[in-house]
């Protein structure tokens, strides 16, 4: 039988390293470890970014998008090997056909996607989606690689 796992916020903060005003995913809906992961970012008009972008019309940045399906893969990878020591923090290693298809506006949910597709030589690929509404609003293959903190 497929283990499905869901986490609240204090269990994504548990994993997570980020926090406010970078954490970026408030719940994970539904998890099958070593396959796929849909969680929820809710948008507010309360985000540090919207005050300069843009004033006149706040628009979430896509590189924020892209960190948010970053932080996605990352709870995925977790939950397919477990959560790394103190020491060790996983980073972005790659990102290939970014895509962003219509502006996230406050008051949407973005609801977040990822797949993993393979691990190879300590490098974990994924394919990640943002959408909205069932729409795609962006998407990416995301590569991620652990690494000693060793400062």
């Amino acid at each position: 039988m497929t283990e499905h796992v869901k986490l609240d916020i204090h269990q994504i903060m548990d994993l997570l390293p980020h926090r406010y005003p970078f954490l970026l995913v408030d719940r994970v809906l539904d998890c099958v470890p070593g396959d796929y992961l849909h969680a929820i970012k809710n948008v507010t008009a309360n985000e540090p970014f919207f005050t300069g972008h843009f004033p006149q019309r706040p628009v979430m940045p896509g590189v924020i998008m892209l960190e948010a399906m970053a932080q996605a893969t990352g709870l995925l990878a977790f939950a397919t090997a477990g959560k790394p020591d103190d020491d060790t923090l996983y980073y972005l290693v790659g990102i290939d056909k970014v895509r962003f298809r219509r502006p996230v506006e406050p008051g949407d949910q973005l609801q977040l996607h990822a797949r993993l597709v393979r691990t190879r030589r300590n490098i974990w690929m994924f394919e990640a989606r943002a959408e909205i509404d069932g729409e795609k609003v962006s998407s990416a293959e995301m590569m991620c690689a652990p690494r000693r903190n060793d400062s």
